[in-house]
C-alpha cells in the first residue's frame, strides 16, 4: 500500500527538478541556437534511447510544426537496424549523423544516465565535426555525455521517470521560448 508520505516524497522529486534546478541560462542558449537554425534554414537533429527517443520524436515534430525550426530524429526501425547491423549498436547514431547532418545543423542528445555507448560515440563525432551539441542528462554529474556538450541540461536525480519527464518539460519550454508564448493554436488559421 502506498501511503501519503511516499506520494509526498515522490512529488518532492518533481518540485526539486522543476523549481529548484535553475536551467534558465541553458534554456536561453538552446533557444538562441534554435533561432539561428531557423534563420539559416538548417535543422536540429535529436536522438535518444527508449523514452528519450520518444521525447526526441515528440519535440522534433513540435519544433518543426509549432516553432518553425526544422528538426529531425532517428527513430525509424529500418535506419536503426541497418546502421546497427553495419556499424554496431554503439555507433549507429554517429553514423546517422554522418549521413544527415550539414555544417549548419545542431545536435541534441537526450540520455537519462549520459552513459549510453551510442550517445557518447555520437557526441564525440559531433564534437569532431564541430557541430553545436546540446545534451540532456541526469544521474551522475560527471557523466560522459554532459562533459561533451556545448550546452548541458543536467538533473541531479537517479529516477528515470523524473529525469525523462523533466527533460520533456525543459525542451518543450524552449520550444515555447522560440514561439514567444505558452498558449497558441496548434492548427492553422485556415482550418
Amino acid at each position: 500500500m502506498i501511503d501519503r508520505t511516499w506520494y509526498d516524497r515522490y512529488l518532492a522529486r518533481y518540485r526539486q527538478s522543476l523549481f529548484e534546478t535553475d536551467v534558465f541560462d541553458a534554456c536561453c542558449q538552446f533557444r538562441d541556437f534554435a533561432v539561428r537554425i531557423q534563420e539559416s534554414g538548417a535543422k536540429l537533429i535529436f536522438a535518444g534511447n527508449g523514452a528519450s527517443a520518444a521525447i526526441a520524436s515528440h519535440v522534433s515534430v513540435d519544433f518543426t510544426k509549432q516553432a518553425g525550426v526544422t528538426a529531425i530524429n532517428f527513430n525509424e526501425p529500418d535506419l536503426i537496424t541497418c546502421l546497427s547491423n553495419d556499424y554496431g549498436y554503439e555507433n549507429w547514431i554517429a553514423e546517422a549523423i554522418k549521413l544527415y547532418a550539414t555544417p549548419q545543423d545542431a545536435v541534441v542528445l537526450i540520455s537519462s544516465s549520459g552513459r549510453s555507448d551510442n550517445m557518447v560515440a555520437a557526441a564525440k563525432y559531433v564534437r569532431q565535426r564541430g557541430l553545436p551539441l546540446i545534451t540532456f542528462t541526469g544521474f551522475a554529474a560527471d557523466n560522459p555525455l554532459r562533459s561533451l556538450g556545448e550546452v548541458n541540461f543536467w538533473l541531479d536525480s537517479r529516477s528515470y521517470n523524473v529525469v525523462e519527464c523533466t527533460h520533456m518539460i525543459w525542451i518543450t519550454m524552449v520550444i515555447d521560448m522560440v514561439i514567444g508564448r505558452a498558449e497558441y493554436s496548434v492548427t492553422s488559421s485556415s482550418e
